[in-house]
């Protein structure tokens, strides 16, 4: 149905421009460089013929499918990110073609012995004779999110090729800074004028998503005093020694490397200090909104308990609410799931609705007015140089696209 070879040259393309986000920065896109792939998309738009398409001065990108039918259908929208995180390189990424892929371990980069094994990743045997698209085991692959990129271009590469499949008006939506929790913060739900609409940044093939984490940044400033060592008994006072008791009072198996399911955590993510101060920086992620308020509640009387060990104000906390779980803003909207799964079943692929281990776009939106459930793009181990994506999920998930816009016609 869909041509494998362009959507691989499409996909290669994307990743090899590096647009890492970067939450430090208070610009949008945070980083000058996301603008390089953000220009390239509204152009590849327009030499599409989707003559509306336009790239806002915060890096945002909007273009329109007209309908093939006169009937009066709902307008649908597909959504992805082109920024990729900050947690791990992506500059200078060099993807590798593994072709009839034979279930054994495969060798990212034989100089400094880094092996994406079946052994440690066993879903790969999942993939045995596909074709599956690596790093070189030096950076990230960017998968996450511009494998959903390429699928919806492929899709409406398609449906533009094909005005007999009828379909309703389609929007396309593009953003930056995703990654920094930021994509949908100005992405103007009106404008795009969706009904209801699909974020292409789930993992594995199959999967959908209407549930998200509650998600919060925490950063925790720890004060010291610095004193000379020599001379410091009884005057000095150590922030990364403070810091440590911090950390360790908190419950170690509530962490991400402990938990999977609906199961929250805590994730230090972050630490640099010394005597005079120790900033940490966590994220707390729980399914459960009580669950969740009760995770900051926790942060806070630790801090309360400390200072008052010490008798100082030593610990003080910021917590910022970054998105919550979509789910109670698609409940009332089920249908829009249920087409999606109808899709995916019509496509051939097994339907597999969890919730997600993480947020999207789609959780925000969904805040914003914009139902957004989101489906799968096909990649795994995202964030690190074990990523990778086998292209025939890839085109299961433009199939799914496509299929999206012609079930909803009827």
């Amino acid at each position: 149905m869909i041509d494998k070879q362009p959507l691989i040259n499409r996909f290669i393309s994307y990743v090899t421009i590096d647009t890492q986000s970067d939450p430090e920065s208070s610009a949008t896109p945070s980083t000058e460089k996301q603008w390089n792939l953000a220009r390239k998309l509204h152009q590849e738009l327009l030499d599409m013929g989707l003559s509306d398409a336009r790239i806002d001065g915060n890096g945002y990108i909007m273009a329109t499918l007209p309908a093939t039918s006169s009937k009066k259908l709902p307008v649908i929208g597909f959504i992805s990110h082109y920024d990729t995180t900050p947690d791990f390189t992506g500059t200078n990424v060099k993807p590798k073609l593994i072709e009839n892929y034979n279930g054994k371990d495969i060798i990212l980069n034989e100089d400094q012995n880094i092996v994406l094994s079946p052994d440690d990743f066993e879903e790969l045997e999942n993939y045995k004779g596909q074709t599956l698209i690596t790093t070189d085991g030096t950076t990230l692959l960017g998968a996450d999110d511009k494998a959903g990129i390429t699928e919806i271009m492929e899709a409406v590469k398609y449906l533009k090729a094909h005005p007999e499949i009828e379909h309703g008006t389609i929007r396309i939506g593009f953003t930056p800074d995703e990654e920094i929790g930021r994509g949908a913060h100005k992405f103007d739900v009106k404008q795009f004028g969706a009904d209801w609409a699909y974020t292409m940044d789930g993992s594995e093939i199959g999967e959908l998503e209407f549930e998200n984490f509650n998600a919060a940044g925490v950063k925790v400033f720890v004060k010291g005093k610095s004193v000379h060592p020599g001379y410091a008994k009884g005057k000095m006072i150590n922030s990364i020694y403070i810091a440590q008791d911090f950390i360790n009072s908190l419950p170690r198996l509530e962490t991400p490397e402990h938990t999977s399911d609906r199961e929250g955590f805590f994730h230090l993510n972050g630490i640099k200090g010394d005597v005079e101060e120790t900033v940490l920086e966590y994220i707390i992620r729980d399914h459960d909104r009580e669950h969740f308020e009760a995770r900051k509640e926790v942060l806070n009387n630790l801090a309360t308990e400390i200072n008052s060990q010490y008798g100082l104000e030593l610990i003080s906390l910021e917590i910022k609410d970054q998105y919550f779980n979509m789910r109670e803003k698609i409940e009332p909207v089920m249908h829009i799931v249920d087409l999606a799964e109808e899709a995916m079943i019509a496509a051939g692929v097994e339907p597999i609705i969890k919730p997600i281990r993480g947020g999207t776009d789609g959780s925000q939106l969904s805040f914003m007015g914009l139902p957004c459930p989101n489906i799968f793009a096909g990649g795994h181990n995202f964030h690190g140089r074990f990523e990778y994506v086998p292209v025939e999920s890839m085109l299961k998930a433009t199939e799914v696209i496509i299929k999206i816009a012609e079930l909803a016609a009827k």
